[in-house]
């Protein structure tokens, strides 16, 4: 019965796609409205948190054309919630005498998950689910993480050589891999809640951790450092623009006058306890980031991050730009550092998704397995 669907849910996720740039920590969702007669009337897609939905948008577009028609949608439609921005699209969708919708998957939320799709049907409206559901999940895998696990999504986003390091002996890392390569870095940027790094990268590159190329709609982030002692400088580049976006993380009991002094720049500063090796537990970093909304974090680095996240099985997907260069050196820093894995069975394993050229170099994106 749903296979009759297929083509208006397929332009449904690709109007969803829209909405990569803006639309999180809400999920991607597109929407197609079909006539009485089954004819194309109108897409919708929530483009930015806080926007018009995507049902809403569609029902928009096909004013007067929307009593007895059908809506196809990625993701179950809304229902009133205390803390919703937007009107439930489910009353829209009623009022706007639709007879039948065709959903994609069930909004996982608590507050959500099944009541839009009974409200429909309380109402008298046809409810068709399950209609290129992978597809619909797979589209917003950080959502459903950050709802089921209350943690973000978390990805490793590395720039590095054949030889896997990050920069060469002595530190020097501009500019290893190609300008196509830095640009789909920093798109990456656009289309996650926050960005992570160590304060070995704030101290040795001096990073402004920025989004660069506008096109999310928000131009700001949350930036994280994590910091065991507090060494993040108060003049460094990080802070030079929105500081009140830097969190830092730092081990309980860090100097009370360099907590002070940055928090006199606008830096929020949190101390977490001690994950045993003497750095900052990351399961408490990650719990504390996504209470305060964030679903999705882009971990940029150094090596000894990336170790720390795979080692604790908190990273679910690699980035991985390789330029066609061999540094060398036992000195060079490798793009995961730590002290390693002892044998090949316990390393971590991936799965390759997409493997690609870029302007002389290789995008490699892989699902770390298991997690």
């Amino acid at each position: 019965m749903s296979g009759g669907w297929f083509g208006p849910m397929r332009q449904a996720l690709e109007e969803a796609e829209k909405g990569r740039y803006g639309a999180s920590p809400n999920p991607m969702v597109g929407a197609v409205l079909l006539s009485h007669e089954g004819e194309v009337v109108s897409v919708g897609a929530h483009l930015r948190c806080g926007g018009p939905h995507a049902e809403v948008a569609a029902l928009a577009g096909g004013a007067g054309k929307t009593v007895g028609g059908t809506i196809v949608v990625t993701l179950e439609p809304c229902v009133p919630s205390p803390n919703k921005r937007t009107p439930p699209c489910v009353d829209a969708i009623i009022a706007a005498g639709i007879s039948r919708v065709v959903i994609g998957t069930r909004d996982p939320s608590p507050a959500m998950n099944g009541r839009g799709v009974d409200a429909l049907k309380t109402a008298g409206v046809e409810v068709i689910e399950g209609v290129e559901e992978e597809a619909c999940r797979t589209l917003n895998r950080r959502f459903f993480y950050w709802v089921a696990t209350s943690r973000p999504y978390v990805t490793l986003k590395m720039a590095m050589t054949l030889d896997g390091k990050l920069a060469a002996r002595g530190g020097r890392s501009r500019w290893i891999t190609s300008e196509a390569s830095r640009r789909e870095g920093y798109a990456l940027r656009e289309e996650y809640d926050a960005l992570l790094v160590g304060v070995n990268t704030v101290l040795a590159d001096d990073p402004r951790l920025l989004r660069h190329l506008g096109l999310n709609p928000n131009p700001r982030l949350t930036r994280v450092v994590l910091d065991t002692s507090l060494r993040t400088p108060c003049d460094c580049a990080l802070l030079e623009k929105y500081p009140e976006d830097v969190v830092v993380f730092c081990l309980e009991g860090s100097p009370a006058g360099r907590r002070r002094e940055l928090e006199r720049r606008g830096v929020t500063v949190v101390e977490v306890g001690d994950d045993q090796r003497g750095r900052c537990d990351l399961r408490q970093v990650l719990r504390r980031l996504a209470s305060n909304g964030t679903s999705s974090v882009l971990v940029e680095g150094g090596g000894e991050v990336h170790w720390s996240f795979l080692r604790e099985g908190l990273a679910h997907r690699v980035h991985a730009f390789v330029a066609p260069l061999v540094l060398g050196g036992r000195e060079a820093t490798p793009s995961v550092g730590g002290p390693g894995f002892a044998s090949p069975q316990e390393a971590v394993r991936l799965h390759f998704v997409d493997v690609r050229r870029l302007e002389g170099d290789l995008v490699i994106q892989a699902e770390v397995q298991g997690v």
